[in-house]
């Protein structure tokens, strides 16, 4: 079972709801330790003063911003104790957004909320508000000491918060410096054409299950073997870079090929007034454009019911 990494209450307006904290993600990254390739033997890294090389002990250490080359602010922890976000037990939801207005570029690390002891109703009923609503809840919370923004959004069954980068924190592609003029690359509207019936082509339903970490397995793979005391030959890979095939040329052959891998009998990609409504079931773009496709075909049932054809009665 899970464990909890912090308890305290949702907060909005007067309304107050005890929730526990649980990462939504398990990284399984493959870690290695550093050893002594004669020996074998795991090495420690020490802490050592670059001209004398004695080991500096722990207490001595103290926390400095450098503002140049070998020039340095020291701060001490009292200071910085001093200016820490004040520790609440709280998620204070100051907004609530649109979650197609939040780019996902902003998102951090996802975490479950789950009701406190005595808030199963309460928590259910902020869980029902955002789905009917379409609403991401914009919070703060200060967890190990540190000020959050977080944006809290429900998830199937349950309350999801995810923490947001702060504006500041997110690059602009202006400052990236090497992306081509947009009026000196523009494609053509066959190219264009072509790019987008391939994209339609290769379109399905996203099943996150099918996708796995093929590098980490075959680095388990690798780990497993040589436990077993098989010898691994190492190829060398070819470091010569692809050259740039023609353009119409790749876009027709992957065409082709998705043809014959059956991408045809994959599902479209919808249009982009469907989108918005595809990606959040029970939305009010997507229920009112059904309820104005019933509408409209009730209307013209109606109509050729009541009204029927006339024949011409022009002389031929």
């Amino acid at each position: 079972m899970a464990r909890a990494i912090w308890s305290g209450a949702i907060s909005f307006g007067l309304v107050n709801i005890p929730v526990k904290l649980f990462s939504a993600v398990q990284k399984k990254t493959v870690r290695f330790h550093q050893l002594d390739a004669k020996t074998g033997s795991r090495i420690q890294q020490k802490r050592v003063h670059p001209e004398t090389g004695e080991e500096i002990p722990y207490e001595q250490l103290v926390k400095g911003f450098e503002l140049s080359p070998d020039t340095y602010v020291v701060i001490d922890p009292d200071e910085l104790a001093a200016i820490e976000p004040k520790k609440t037990r709280t998620i204070d939801i100051e907004d609530f957004v649109e979650i197609d207005e939040i780019d996902p570029i902003y998102y951090d690390h996802p975490y479950y909320l789950a009701p406190g002891p005595g808030a199963s109703k309460a928590y259910a009923l902020l869980l029902a508000a955002l789905r009917d609503t379409e609403r991401v809840g914009i919070a703060r919370v200060v967890i190990r000491s540190k000020e959050q923004l977080v944006a809290i959004r429900p998830r199937e069954d349950v309350l999801t918060m995810e923490t947001l980068l702060f504006g500041d924190e997110v690059v602009s592609p202006s400052d990236l410096g090497e992306l081509p003029d947009p009026d000196d690359v523009k494609a053509s509207k066959k190219e264009v054409e072509m790019a987008r019936q391939l994209i339609e082509s290769l379109s399905t339903e996203f099943d996150p299950s099918k996708y796995h970490d093929e590098y980490r397995q075959a680095v388990l793979e690798m780990i497993e073997r040589k436990a077993q005391g098989e010898e691994i030959s190492v190829q060398t890979p070819d470091d010569e870079p692809a050259e740039v095939p023609d353009l119409m040329a790749a876009l027709e052959a992957s065409i082709a090929s998705a043809k014959r891998q059956g991408g045809s009998s994959k599902k479209p990609a919808r249009a982009k007034s469907g989108s918005k409504s595809g990606s959040k079931p029970g939305s009010k773009s997507g229920s009112k454009s059904g309820a104005s496709t019933k509408k409209s075909a009730s209307s013209n049932g109606s109509k050729s019911s009541s009204k029927p054809r006339k024949r011409s009665t022009a002389k031929k």
